[in-house]
């Protein structure tokens, strides 16, 4: 089964985005699980999201791909930003339970001048607090750009945090394609390179998902500037590449481009057509 989406406003609630999602002609989606400035969340009412899995059922939509808001930095120097981050992390992993066996995203953070080897140390740090046994969600480590301080811009850096991580079992990957475009990674001219060198340092089986973005930047900038499909520096001839790949062509695709809900159905379609 082919899955394409993108974000959808978690506003209305889970039945909502579903069916928000369902009219775009998608069948998976990602979700901010709060404000994606950061700040409380709404409380989950379990009748909506039992309505929710009953649509989802009928209508196939599946391997949601939950967004941790941008503030969350697991490895801040300040430690007031790393409580919230410890806080909002452990909230929202106990609400994914709602909705069991999906995925939750987060960005690693950014080590903001303390250096990469201790950025990484509190990332896992984090993880050990938050991760629990008899959790279904999977987490996901974005790959970045390597803008600034960023942690993530290597596949190396995201492979010592799982590494350095007890329950590293409940981690996964979520690959994004302007993030490692931006990074240095050459998905256009070398897209097996790119995957056999993830699978060397990371493994293919812990890719569980696609931001399927296009970018502002030339490769190697590290600078995050997303595009929408057909007008980034990614042609489509490579975006098809990378969704008919059969090393990711199972894995839930969301789009993060900029746009509008009208935008949104117009690349879904395109992206089908693309994998064909």
């Amino acid at each position: 089964m082919f899955r394409i989406g993108c974000h959808i406003s978690s506003s209305g609630g889970y039945l909502a985005m579903g069916r928000r999602i369902d009219a775009l002609g998608g069948n998976t989606f990602a979700f901010f699980t709060r404000n994606p400035r950061g700040g409380a969340a709404k409380d989950v009412d379990p009748a909506d999201v039992a309505a929710f899995l009953d649509f989802c059922r009928e209508k196939d939509i599946d391997r949601l791909v939950a967004h941790a808001p941008y503030t969350l930095n697991p490895c801040a120097e300040k430690e007031n930003v790393r409580q919230f981050a410890l806080t909002a992390f452990a909230d929202d992993l106990k609400r994914m339970e709602y909705t069991p066996g999906q995925y939750y995203n987060f960005h690693p953070g950014s080590h903001v001048g303390q250096g990469m080897e201790i950025g990484i140390a509190k990332i896992a740090q984090v993880l050990d607090q938050v991760l629990f046994p008899e959790m279904t969600t999977t987490v996901l480590l974005e790959t970045m750009s390597g803008k600034g301080s960023e942690v993530g811009g290597r596949f190396e850096q995201l492979r010592a945090i799982i590494d350095r991580t007890a329950l590293n079992e409940k981690l996964g990957v979520c690959l994004d394609t302007c993030h490692v475009w931006d990074a240095g990674y050459d998905v256009v001219g070398d897209l097996d390179g790119v995957l056999t060198e993830f699978d060397r340092v990371v493994g293919l089986d812990r890719l569980k998902a696609v931001h399927l973005n296009n970018t502002k930047n030339d490769l190697g900038a590290a600078k995050d500037r997303h595009e929408k499909l057909p007008d980034g520096k990614l042609p489509l001839d490579a975006i098809r590449r990378i969704v008919t790949h059969p090393a990711l062509e199972k894995l839930p695709f969301i789009l993060e481009t900029p746009n509008d809900e009208a935008g949104y159905a117009a690349e879904i379609a395109l992206v089908r057509s693309l994998h064909g």
